[in-house]
């Protein structure tokens, strides 16, 4: 029995329909589920509906990309159980559409090196919200290019350093995310705090009351990672959740589904948010 309250489909980056996830998760005996994707919503609402006909809890979530300023970092928000989650669809599409506007420019650099059918990479992206640079790598695997999703081709293309196929994205300000999740109702999480160097800015969150939680288990965290994570939320009252950030066959590691997040995470998310709001 797990609870994996982070992993993506293919209206994201994952590899896995919605359907084929949640089926999976069952196989695995997993209890309790988040489906995350990448600013959009719907396959988690879709992800809740299909939980109660299978018998797994799921919870509804999403995860924002968005950009600490103050630092000149990169920082993802994860958002879950929110009473509202339709106020969360404007700033989903405002990044889907820059995100969009970043891909189409990567696939006409890319296709400066290697003459791809650009019908083949809208097929592995069917059902996506955008194209992501792992569709396009499916693409130039599926041709010959290369024959992994990461590795040197992609690092060739797709560095943030020196990719010549690589174009940034600019993403919402993460005060400016966390605001819009809490206007829906929905709590607070810090993704994967260690992946984007986020310690300070975690520390500036908790302090300011913005944070509600952090997550704490995760495939690549140490356990004095783990340690760190969990002392410092327990010091400031925040939840603990944890997630494998599964992306099928779309993740540079093995990430397989399941973590190692104490069975009653959910029940206490619950809680807290039930306490949240008798707190007014």
């Amino acid at each position: 029995m797990s609870v994996d309250l982070h992993c993506h489909s293919k209206i994201s980056d994952g590899s896995l329909g919605v359907e084929e996830l949640l089926t999976l998760a069952k196989r695995r005996g997993i209890t309790g589920l988040a489906i995350t994707d990448h600013d959009a919503i719907v396959g988690a609402t879709r992800a809740v509906i299909i939980g109660k006909r299978i018998g797994i809890d799921v919870i509804h979530g999403v995860e924002f990309s968005a950009y600490d300023y103050a630092r000149g970092r990169k920082v993802h928000v994860l958002a879950y159980m929110c009473d509202y989650p339709d106020r969360l669809e404007g700033l989903c599409r405002k990044t889907c559409a820059a995100r969009r506007a970043a891909s189409t420019e990567m696939v006409r650099k890319v296709m400066r090196y290697y003459p791809i059918i650009p019908d083949s990479i809208a097929r592995c992206a069917s059902g996506s919200n955008a194209i992501y640079k792992q569709h396009i790598m499916h693409a130039l695997m599926d041709a010959g290019y290369s024959l992994t999703i990461f590795g040197d081709v992609y690092n060739k293309l797709f560095s943030s350093k020196n990719g010549c196929a690589y174009v940034g994205i600019e993403y919402p300000d993460v005060h400016e995310v966390i605001d819009l999740i809490q206007s829906a109702g929905g709590l607070v999480v810090l993704a994967h705090p260690y992946s984007y160097d986020s310690l300070d800015l975690m520390e500036e969150l908790a302090t300011a009351n913005k944070l509600d939680g952090i997550e704490v288990w995760r495939g690549n965290h140490t356990a004095e990672q783990i340690a760190q994570l969990s002392d410092f939320a327990a010091s400031h009252g925040l939840l603990m959740t944890g997630g494998s950030d599964f992306h099928g066959m779309y993740s540079a590691t093995a990430r397989p589904l399941g973590t190692q997040a104490p069975e009653d995470t959910i029940q206490k998310m619950r809680a807290y948010k039930a306490q949240l709001k008798r707190n007014g």
